[in-house]
């Protein structure tokens, strides 16, 4: 039997002003995809044997889950701000934050979360709680970052994985929804291992290794005009680091979409190097996509 919030976008949330902004972007998501907005707050102080009860001669509301409240119910109005009629509710969970988020992503639809929280050092490009959840979430996870546009286009990293393929129709669908062109990007270096043991060449015909490259990003992206014929779609192929092309192409971009891991890349890591890249320094929102189990 399913949940009142099952496939709902669930948003974290702190208190902290990374969080805020999160939520109104989650807002728009639920709206763009005719969800409800679940608001969700990671009570942390009951695991460490801390009580969230207002101290003794304290003054009403100065307790820790007081505190909570305030956070919850203060994200829930600015995302009712943000959509007016969007159906929202708010909840505050006992637990750590990335455990609480990744157990919200079995029934979400999407988890959306802030760079940074409350507990994040300004030092880091990105929280410890953001890489957690992106790394294993069991839906697509936007981690609100960089500059948010409403102009530009989605890009999407392409790298002929299976999870790749399925990042791309994740970004367009979002393309769709936003009502811009998607820019497919595949970065390549030298190519890649077919088995254990291969041995690749020392000197690389350039016009052939591109053409293999290209015939790689196309049938990626095969079928896509079909199944959404108003997003008009850029294929881009460079000889490049796929970490730095995706983030120069996220400087004018609504919206980047990786695969949490892509081709060649041990499957133990908690996230790829591309993914991680991206999530340090990308210009705009990022939406890791990984896939469920």
């Amino acid at each position: 039997m399913n949940s009142a919030h099952d496939a709902a976008v669930v948003v974290g949330v702190d208190g902290s002003p990374a969080a805020l902004r999160a939520v109104r972007l989650a807002a728009v998501e639920a709206a763009r995809r005719h969800r409800p907005l679940r608001v969700v707050h990671a009570f942390v102080w009951p695991l460490l044997h801390i009580s969230g009860a207002p101290p003794a001669g304290g003054p009403p509301g100065s307790g820790l889950r007081q505190q909570a409240r305030r956070f919850v119910d203060e994200a829930v109005a600015q995302a009712r701000a943000a959509v007016p009629d969007l159906p929202v509710t708010g909840e505050i969970i006992d637990g750590g934050p990335a455990a609480v988020l990744l157990g919200e992503s079995v029934t979400a639809t999407m988890v959306v979360l802030g760079d940074r929280g409350l507990g994040g050092f300004t030092s880091l490009l990105v929280g410890s709680v953001a890489i957690q959840v992106a790394g294993y979430a069991d839906c697509p996870v936007l981690v609100v970052r960089g500059t948010e546009r409403t102009t530009g286009p989605v890009v999407v990293g392409v790298d002929g994985s299976e999870l790749s393929r399925l990042a791309v129709t994740v970004a367009a669908e979002q393309a769709a929804w936003r009502d811009t062109g998607l820019l497919a990007v595949h970065a390549y270096r030298h190519p890649a291992s077919t088995g254990p043991g291969d041995m690749q060449p020392l000197v690389h015909d350039e016009a052939v290794l591109r053409g293999e490259e290209e015939r790689l990003l196309a049938e990626s992206l095969a079928g896509l005009g079909e199944r959404y014929p108003h997003v008009p779609v850029t294929p881009q192929v460079l000889h490049a680091r796929p970490g730095p092309a995706l983030t120069d192409a996220s400087r004018q971009a609504q919206l980047l979409v990786v695969g949490a891991r892509g081709r060649g890349e041990l499957s133990g890591l908690l996230l790829g190097s591309v993914s991680q890249s991206v999530l340090h320094h990308a210009d705009c929102p990022v939406v890791v996509v990984r896939a469920p189990g």
